[in-house]
């Protein structure tokens, strides 16, 4: 017998940060599973090429930044506007910059906050007006770290302090909301295989693709599996690492 699964088919998902690593293999799987999305970027070729190969019919683009408020509520709107609703939102869009408390600049500190936990909070925000004006739950998946549960290794203090804010976040937003049926899960990854992780300088000049991580596709499905479990259960926190990490 198998064991019993939410059908996705039609359902609307909003997914942040779709043109990366994580958000594109969320966006492939999430409609290869029967969804209609929304994909939001702040890169206007990122979105358009997941247009270019999944189609027009089933994913709408958005462009905008995800630290400013109006981003969100327009991110919602389209999936009502194309869709008639908004079933689940994913807040994947983050920045992170690796190295010691006074090794970034104020501009990156800024822009880590700003992108990881305003634009957290404001996607959060906009999902929980829809989906207690549909009146039939809802989904909010964060895509946090475990570097936010204090597992993950030295100097990355802000980067740290960000997705700790995101756990934290989800958890008071669980307690919050359940009760509405809107569920709230927090994904927390070590170390992903991603042009993120790549760019925030944790490397150096290795190529994160030889590591012992995890692909982008691990966490896009965890996240539809996540949005699959029946609705009378949820998970609150799924941490995930690779075989080869230690911690």
């Amino acid at each position: 017998m198998p064991a019993p699964a939410r059908d996705l088919t039609d359902t609307v998902l909003v997914v942040t940060g779709a043109g990366g690593g994580i958000g594109g293999a969320t966006v492939g799987l999430a409609l290869e599973a029967g969804a209609r999305v929304v994909a939001g970027d702040l890169r206007e070729d990122a979105v358009d090429r997941l247009v270019e190969e999944w189609g027009p019919a089933r994913i709408v683009p958005v462009v905008g930044d995800v630290r400013e408020e109006a981003t969100a509520e327009r991110l919602v709107a389209a999936g009502v506007e194309a869709y008639g609703r908004v079933d689940s939102v994913v807040a994947n869009a983050a920045v992170g910059f690796y190295g010691g408390l006074l090794d970034y600049s104020s501009e990156q500190v800024e822009l880590m906050v700003d992108v990881t936990v305003k634009g957290t909070v404001w996607l959060a925000r906009a999902a929980v007006r829809q989906f207690r004006a549909q009146g039939d739950g809802g989904d909010i998946v964060i895509i946090g770290s475990v570097a936010g549960l204090l597992i993950g290794g030295g100097r990355e203090a802000v980067y740290a302090a960000t997705k700790g804010a995101q756990v934290n976040l989800g958890y008071a937003l669980d307690r919050e909301l359940r009760g509405e049926g809107i569920r709230t899960t927090v994904i927390a990854p070590a170390g992903v295989n991603t042009p993120f992780a790549a760019a925030d300088g944790r490397f150096g000049e290795e190529d994160p693709s030889c590591g012992p991580f995890m692909e982008p596709a691990d966490i896009g499905g965890a996240i539809v599996h996540t949005l699959q479990q029946p609705r009378r259960m949820r998970t609150e926190l799924w941490t995930m690492w690779s075989l080869a990490e230690a911690h």
